[in-house]
């Protein structure tokens, strides 16, 4: 039997004029480099101001290879015209958890400065088309060779010389690399003017919500549905007279019979699948023994639940009969005085008061006598309705609107495996 032989390296899509340009080739990531992979300064970061340069480090860079411009800063000292980054650059994180991320510098982001946990390189553009580059830095392949790199210590990282030594496939021709390019940075604007739209959207909600209930030390909103204007203001109620408050608790860990029985539980590791709305699944199931052998308890589908300690006032609606941790409280409200989707939303406005005043060094917590005593204030059910179903309308955008993005995430998935080769082995 022959020894298996690489395949010419030939994407699964390619553009027509490409189609007989020949294969892709093999490099390492310093061959096509204008000069050295370098390091950032080591300077102490300075409040932002438009007098200094932004100074970029590894947290100032999101998942999705884009500025942080809520958290900038600047620095003061020790910049030198080296230190700027230019058109073209990028900068990788070299330590931590996040090793591998990148961020392409562009123009529009103004003068960066890069700290020193980041390492620039500088694509030679008669080689390596640099958006061609950030492109491939996000593929399957590149994540496979950061975590292959980085773990061979407790500490993930990966210095200048091994950066350079990455493997990279290209195709012959500059020409092709730019229509690559091109065409899936068009796409990436067109995932950024979608997600422009979805911020849009949130900080919409965050201002009807803003009007839709009374704000602190108010009894009506400023904002009022026609056939409710005359109808008085809302009233301050006790929410234990208005729902029926319970709680909920962690089978032993120890016993294996108590778990993986079908019974959906909402525990820690469901956080990120709070503050949408209702909870359809869970990360852990529980049995009909760890119910039994337990404090936890059913609740109905419609009871909305609440986080008070870690994830601490995160709320959801359980959209179907489930068991929670004693990591949350829960109310079954009284339909006929309030009705859970309007308490959901109230608990979203809450959210940044339960965060306030929770305490604890490690988890903090928001104590049971702070719920016990807990007043909101309501209108009349038909008005609670005509709110909730309102709030309901935006978050359904919301929704669609991420599902939008989501799936042109997917399409461009899809299309960088097309576009970039295989590596495969064949028998000769």
């Amino acid at each position: 039997m022959n020894k298996p032989q690489k395949k010419g390296l030939v994407p699964a899509l390619r553009f027509p004029e490409f189609q007989n340009a020949g294969a892709w080739e093999d490099y390492q990531l310093g061959q096509c480099l204008s000069r050295h992979p370098e390091y950032g300064i080591n300077a102490p970061a300075v409040p932002y101001t438009e007098n200094l340069p932004t100074y970029i480090r590894i947290t100032d860079i999101s998942d999705d290879g884009q500025i942080r411009q809520d958290q900038r800063v600047s620095v003061a000292k020790g910049v030198t015209d080296e230190n700027y980054l230019e058109y073209g650059d990028i900068v990788l994180a070299r330590t931590g958890a996040s090793v591998g991320k990148s961020y392409k510098y562009r123009t529009e982001d103004g003068r960066l400065v890069f700290a020193g946990f980041l390492i620039r390189v500088k694509p030679n553009e008669e080689k390596l088309n640099s958006e061609l580059l950030f492109q491939f830095l996000s593929t399957e392949r590149y994540w496979h060779w950061v975590n292959f790199i980085s773990a061979r210590s407790g500490q993930p990282g990966i210095n200048g010389n091994e950066y350079a030594s990455l493997p990279i496939q290209l195709p012959p021709t500059v020409k092709e690399q730019q229509k690559i390019a091109d065409c899936l940075a068009s796409i990436d604007d067109l995932i950024t003017a979608e997600t422009q739209k979805l911020a849009a959207l949130k900080i919409h909600k965050k201002g009807l919500m803003q009007q839709l209930f009374p704000a602190e030390g108010e009894t009506v909103p400023r904002l009022r549905f026609p056939e409710f204007r005359d109808a008085g203001d809302w009233e301050s109620q006790k929410l234990e007279g208005l729902a029926k408050r319970g709680s909920g608790h962690t089978p032993n860990k120890a016993e294996s019979s108590y778990y993986n029985g079908g019974i959906k539980w909402v525990s820690l590791a469901d956080s990120n699948k709070l503050d949408n709305g209702y909870i359809y699944e869970t990360k852990i199931q529980i049995s009909n023994n760890g119910l039994k052998n337990s404090s936890a308890v059913l609740h109905p589908s419609g009871t909305v639940i609440v986080s008070r300690d870690a994830g601490v006032g995160k709320s959801a609606i359980l959209h179907s009969e489930m068991a929670v941790s004693q990591h949350f409280i829960v109310w079954v409200c009284d339909q006929s005085k309030l009705l859970n989707w309007f308490l959901y939303y109230i608990l979203q406005i809450l959210k940044p008061t339960f965060e306030m005043i929770a305490v604890g060094s490690t988890i903090k917590t928001i104590g049971l006598p702070y719920f016990k005593d807990l007043c909101i204030f309501i209108p009349s059910v038909e008005e609670q309705q005509k709110i909730a179903d309102c709030l309901s309308s935006v978050d359904a955008l919301i929704e669609a609107q991420g599902e939008r993005i989501d799936a042109l995430k997917l399409h461009k998935k899809g299309l960088m495996q097309q576009l970039f080769p295989v590596m495969e082995e064949v028998e000769a």
